[in-house]
């Protein structure tokens, strides 16, 4: 062991208990803690066996964020990401009130965005913002319908022997296509329809008082806002014949089962997909009405609205076309070690590994007495394939065998500074490390210590095999199931749910890889007994 003074030991225990408090197994009496710089330590570097697998149709319903465009990746394909999704009232059985007259219908969807690098111009008081979440050319444009749903999601699955949720598959698009009704988004507007595309910029409405012809300004972050088909809202909601199905939430949702967004390419345009958070998006219903008696006996009309949330049941339908010779080859689903790992978000692909070459050494690490300071895998990105390609900003490893996070995960109680769920844990680590030059990524780090220690103090600890995929929010790990009907390996049967959420992917040398440089490695720093 190393000597340290008192002062030190103490300041050391005080930052592990800060990051570490979760995890006993990081504290412990005759462990010490190695920082990044290990004091002159050389790693032992165990070899690693890893091999892609194909995600199969994966269930896709109520993610917590979901990706809409059409994104070619010369990587890896085409994805082309449509949506649907249920609509509930703010509030049920309304008073809608007589002679109704509809001014305007809107949908309203808040994008992500960069908060950081808002710049307010001094003249015009307008804001500039960078959007988040974007693949693809930021020029990208879209032929974006949006329909009535005509199908409807149950909540339960009616063959289950027990109540189950039921489950929708990213490979369901003509399912729900073969439903559509209404076409809502008909404005002659092409930017809201035929050329739609994901705008940066700041909205602002203006609107003039009536007697003192002041005008005033509201302002709002970018955001999906189409105007919708007011002949058809004020059909199917506002007129009284309807009132019945909006009496309560079961009623409703199967009167107006919801909306289904659909995506394809704008002429020769070329076309991107951003990530969206649909449950904040609203429809706003802006109409007249007689809802009132004057003295005279004249009915007077007031300015109302009526207010439908994207709430409810929700699918990810993604379909993937024109995929690249290298990556269908990479995932041909077998257990053969290979030398580049292919991993994509949606319907894509992971990664197994197995740390076999440290497996076959445990019993003479034991009996010798080491004591792990530090372990990582250490993933390098191939740069030359990744060239001109968004990257994914972090990956995921977790336990595939039994579909659980890792002990280093659950450990790390740490959390963003930002607010950015993304850049959570980031003592276990796993986000990108990009080259000082060029800003490009190099590799992945993702530490094993609590694991690696686990394996060697507890005798009925078994090495599992470890899933590697994308991930588009660290804090989830709940699993999607793949659909049964297209499972064509035993390997796995779920996939985390963040990877499903995602739309990027990366290729990352693997542990067969010709440059002993770069395939991918574990490390392992040890104190070791004299």
């Amino acid at each position: 062991m190393y000597n340290t003074s008192f002062i030190k030991k103490l300041l050391l225990v005080a930052t592990v208990a800060v990051f570490y408090s979760c995890d006993k197994d990081f504290i412990e009496i005759g462990d010490t803690l190695i920082g990044d710089n290990h004091f002159g330590l050389e790693p032992e570097n165990y070899d690693v066996n890893a091999y892609n697998q194909k995600v199969t149709p994966v269930a896709s319903n109520n993610l917590n964020t979901n990706p809409l465009g059409i994104y070619d990746n010369a990587v890896f394909g085409t994805t082309t990401a449509n949506f649907n999704t249920q609509v509930a009232l703010s509030e049920y059985a309304p008073t809608i009130g007589e002679g109704v007259e509809v001014d305007s219908v809107t949908i309203n969807i808040p994008y992500f965005v960069l908060s950081s690098k808002t710049v307010i111009n001094s003249e015009t008081g307008n804001s500039t913002y960078v959007l988040d979440s974007v693949f693809g050319p930021a020029d990208g444009k879209l032929k974006l319908s949006v329909y009535e749903s005509g199908y409807y999601m149950r909540d339960l699955d009616p063959s289950g022997s027990v109540q189950t949720s039921q489950l929708y598959y990213t490979n369901q698009n003509v399912d729900f296509d073969g439903q559509k009704g209404t076409l809502l988004n008909d404005s002659s507007n092409k930017l809201e329809n035929d050329e739609f595309f994901f705008s940066s910029k700041e909205i602002v409405e203006k609107t003039v008082d009536a007697t003192t012809k002041v005008e005033t300004k509201k302002r709002f972050p970018p955001e999906m806002r189409l105007h919708l088909n007011r002949e058809f809202f004020k059909t199917k909601l506002l007129d009284a014949s309807k009132a019945s199905n909006l009496a309560n939430a079961d009623l409703f949702k199967n009167y107006f089962r919801g909306l289904y967004f659909k995506v394809e390419k704008s002429g020769s345009s070329n076309s991107n997909a951003a990530m969206m958070d649909f449950k904040k998006g609203k429809i706003t219903v802006f109409y007249k009405a007689k809802t009132a008696i004057t003295t005279d006996d004249e009915n007077v009309k007031e300015n109302k609205t009526l207010v439908l949330n994207l709430t409810g049941n929700t699918v990810s339908l993604q379909e993937e076309s024109n995929v690249t010779p290298d990556y269908l080859d990479a995932t041909q689903n077998d257990v053969v070690a290979d030398d580049k790992l292919y991993l994509k978000g949606g319907q894509g692909s992971m990664a197994i590994i197995e740390l076999n070459d440290f497996a076959t050494q445990l019993a003479d690490i034991k009996v010798k007495g080491w004591m792990v300071n530090e372990a990582n895998l250490v993933f390098t990105i191939d740069s030359d394939k990744m060239k001109g390609v968004d990257e994914p900003l972090r990956v995921y490893l977790y336990d595939a065998t039994n579909n659980t996070p890792i002990v280093d995960y659950i450990a790390d109680g740490t959390t963003s500074l930002t607010g950015d769920t993304r850049r959570a844990k980031y003592i276990y680590d796993g986000i990108i490390n990009l080259d000082a030059t060029t800003k490009k990524g190099k590799t992945y780090k993702i530490r094993l210590t609590s694991y690696i220690r686990n394996l060697i103090k507890n005798d009925k600890a078994v090495a599992v095999k470890l899933g590697l995929v994308v991930t588009d929010d660290i804090t989830i790990v709940a699993s999607s199931k793949m659909d049964p009907k297209t499972i064509n390996n035993s390997n796995f049967k779920e996939v985390p749910r963040t990877s499903v959420m995602s739309q990027t992917g990366t290729v990352l040398f693997g542990g067969t890889a010709a440059s002993a440089d770069k395939k991918v490695k574990l490390q392992v720093y040890y104190t070791k007994p004299n």
